[in-house]
């Protein structure tokens, strides 16, 4: 079956309550742009080619290098639909975790509805939609621009990924779906840290090995990705992670120490021109995302390790807290 008509029956599918409020790649309709550009493009070809009265056949794809047309309307169109999947992506799996790791008064509402419903399940299930959601829509943008290239004859739809991957929007390298692969492993753990099980429905996810800590996570139409979970400056399993506005995560500690703050600042509190350790971006700090979820599968994993890093970054925020105020009081008091 082609992937239009996959993708179409996804549309129609048991989740169109949930695509009625999300945006989704209209994918007909790009379609539609590329064919006509493709008509258009063969015919000049075919005149000027009359012109100079070639002996060469046409081949049914375009070859021309450039279109105007297409720049404007299919990649403006794409982005725009690329940017707000990524968002509503964002927003729906953030109020989803927010709910698994409530507190206080709310925690105590879930555990009272929990007496009529199954939360639990209620939340599995609506975090597999997210992936769906997530998957279909990303095979649907590789498809898409693979199109264009052909049509075209070049490489302009992958220069569009290297574009999205910039404008931190391309959707299968969000670490919101690091979170939803940690969610799904917190779920399928006993109190003793070990797998009851790590496959939900169509999503599969496993944490492989603590000496290499790599999260795996087999997604639908046979997409597996995997994510390496160590931190690039300290080399060792990320503890209390954050990933910044470009993707890559670190530890609380070490990201703090990269941007110049002391830990008990916090990541946020980072200059404006502080830059990625890895890929030297400037302004990445602002928006770091805390990992709650990877946190607390790291802790439950491994809680020797998570203990000894624990005790070792409230020692040193403790000594960076002391050194900080007797700075503050000799500037205030002179001495």
């Amino acid at each position: 079956m082609k992937f239009g008509e996959t993708f179409t029956e996804y549309l129609r599918g048991e989740e169109e309550w949930f695509l009625e409020k999300c945006r989704h790649v209209e994918y007909k309709k790009l379609k539609k742009v590329l064919k006509k550009c493709k008509t258009t493009c063969n015919s000049t070809r075919s005149n000027d080619e009359h012109i100079i009265s070639s002996a060469t056949s046409l081949s049914d794809s375009c070859q021309c290098q450039s279109c105007p047309w297409c720049d404007e309307m299919f990649f403006e169109e794409l982005m725009k639909e690329a940017s707000d999947i990524a968002g509503c992506f964002r927003s729906r799996v953030r109020h989803l975790l927010h709910l698994h790791v409530a507190s206080g008064m709310q925690r105590y509402m879930m555990s009272l509805r929990r007496c009529f419903t199954d939360e639990r399940q209620a939340l599995l299930q609506e975090g597999q939609i997210l992936i769906q959601y997530i998957t279909m829509n990303a095979i649907a943008i590789r498809k898409i621009l693979k199109k264009y290239d052909k049509v075209h004859s070049s490489v302009d739809g992958k220069k569009f990924k290297l574009k999205m991957r910039a404008e931190r929007i391309e959707l299968l390298h969000s670490p919101w779906l690091i979170e939803l692969g940690a969610f799904y492993l917190n779920c399928g753990l006993d109190k003793v840290g070990n797998f009851k099980n790590s496959t939900f429905g169509r999503v599969s996810c496993d944490y492989l090995n603590d000496d290499q800590p790599m999260m795996q996570l087999m997604l639908p139409n046979s997409i597996e990705l995997e994510f390496d979970l160590t931190c690039a400056i300290c080399l060792e399993t990320v503890f209390n992670p954050y990933a910044l506005k470009c993707g890559h995560i670190f530890c609380k500690a070490c990201a703090c120490s990269a941007a110049s703050v002391m830990i008990f600042q916090g990541i946020k509190a980072a200059p404006n021109n502080s830059k990625c350790p890895i890929c030297r971006e400037v302004g990445v700090y602002a928006e770091a995302v805390h990992m709650i979820e990877l946190h607390l599968l790291l802790k439950i994993r491994n809680k020797e390790y998570w203990k000894e890093r624990m005790i070792s970054e409230r020692s040193e925020m403790v000594k960076q807290s002391k050194m900080f105020w007797n700075e503050q009081t000799k500037y205030m008091i002179g001495y």
